[in-house]
Formats: C-alpha cells, structure tokens, sequence
C-alpha cells in the first residue's frame, strides 16, 4: 500500500488516515468505474471499446473542466447493461470503501443515463441495491442511494423516473448534477417539492461551475439540505456566513476540481 519513498512521518499520516473510521458523503457510482473493471464489463458485453489496453483508457482520466469529466463519464457508462453489472460495479465500491475503513457510505446514481440507453430503471436499481445489501452483511458496512436528475433533461423526465423509484422504497434523498450553467433550480421545483412530500431529503450540486448566487437560489427556491461542489460560495461571504447559519452541508472534492486558490480560501475561512 506504502512507498518504500515514502516519508516515516507521511507513512504516519496514511497510516492514520486509513485507519479512522469514515462516512463517504459525495459519491457517484457510476463514476467509480474503474478502467480494468471497465474493460472487463465491456467484453463480457460484447462492447468494443476504441481504447486497445487498460494504459491507454487510463490516460483519457485528465481532465481541465466539469464537461471533459462529464464526455468521459458518460461515454464509459455505456458499458453497463445487465443487473450484474451494476451489481458488480457496486460491490467493487463497497470493498474498496470497507478496506478504507468507510463505515457508511451515500452513493448517488443517475438512472436516466441508463433508462435513456434503453436499461430498465429495475436493473439499475436492483443491481445496485443488492450490492449494498451483500455488502453489509459481509463487511457491515452501510450505504444509502441518492437519485440525481440531471439538468439538461426535463423535469417531467426527473418526475416520472422519481415516481416510478419511490414504489421500490430503496432512496433516501434526490438530488441535481450534470452541467449548470443555462439551468435554473425552478425548473425542477415541482420536482422537489414532490419528493420531500413523500419523505426523501434534497441535495443539490451547485457552484461548481455556476455562481455564488446560483448557490443561494438553489437553496432557497428548493430547500436543500446538502451542496455537492459548492465552490463558488467562497466568492461571497455573505453567503457562506448563510449556509454556516442555516447549517447546511457541504461536501467537496478537493482533488477533483479544486485548484490551489479556492483551497487557501477554505484554508482562510476556517
């Protein structure tokens, strides 16, 4: 696990890190496909992939902004099919989580990615389901689902894939992803307002690339409890002296999109 170059004093603090008990708040399932499981999943598929070997997928993993992830993310999605496959997926996850001493973990999914390739939203959810389910009984770990809608498709798209899920009583909470910029929270307010009446929280991902204001809006036209990516708030202070008071979480991805400035800035308000 270690470097032999490691540092004594680094090995300490991996050491310690892997050691303490953790909950993963911001994860996308679908994202944590991994480049070998992904070749494996696309040859037990019959999928050719344009890549020749796992090396040369790998190095399509750099990306300078939101919508590079998003080609990326979107394209290797393609190959997930069968319930096994979410199955598998998921389960490659939760061990990996487990050997990290992740105690709990709240995994977001986008079914309308696969609904839309013509995936029938049961074989998403019951492979993904049934992962957390196996996973918890032989690690203990526990684990929450998350439906995120995503922005570009239409909130009636988003109602009907949520009243559809919330027969299966397998999500605790829906939220938003995919690009910002042209999308305005009112939009999926009906959409909202509907899940909470049936009991699910709301999250939102929200300043990653939009603004500060965009943040606030999100919060208060669609009472979210959670912002995913939240950036942009450092760029009014108002704002983040709002969402302290309001005691809203924010989860952040420091080594995804974060750049050194708006890390001093945390650093700075902290």
């Amino acid at each position: 696990m270690f470097k032999h170059s490691d540092k004594p004093n680094d090995i300490a603090i991996k050491k310690f890190i892997q050691n303490i008990p953790k909950a993963e708040l911001h994860l996308h399932i679908e994202g944590t496909l991994e480049p070998e499981m992904l070749f494996k999943i696309a040859r037990r598929n019959n999928i050719k992939l344009k890549e020749k070997s796992v090396k040369e997928l790998k190095s399509l993993y750099k990306f300078d902004n939101l919508q590079d992830f998003l080609d990326i993310y979107n394209v290797r999605s393609k190959v997930l099919i069968k319930k096994r496959d979410f199955y598998d997926l998921t389960m490659a996850y939760l061990r990996k989580a487990h050997q990290q001493n992740v105690l709990h973990a709240e995994m977001f999914f986008d079914p309308q990615t696969h609904v839309n390739r013509g995936i029938k939203y049961t074989t998403v959810l019951n492979g993904i389901s049934g992962a957390m389910r196996d996973a918890e009984k032989k690690w203990g770990i526990s684990s929450k689902l998350i439906i995120c809608f995503l922005r570009d498709l239409s909130a009636d798209s988003a109602m009907n894939i949520l009243k559809e899920i919330l027969k299966h009583k397998k999500i605790v909470a829906v939220g938003l992803d995919s690009a910002e910029i042209g999308y305005s929270p009112s939009k999926f307010k009906k959409v909202f307002d509907y899940a909470k009446k049936s009991g699910l929280l709301t999250v939102a991902h929200a300043g990653e690339e939009g603004s500060a204001e965009d943040v606030r809006k999100y919060f208060k036209l669609l009472k979210i409890s959670q912002i995913d990516h939240p950036n942009h708030s450092l760029d009014d202070e108002k704002l983040v002296e709002e969402l302290v008071e309001m005691k809203i979480t924010l989860t952040s991805c420091p080594l995804s999109n974060y750049n050194l400035k708006v890390v001093k800035k945390w650093r700075k308000i902290q």
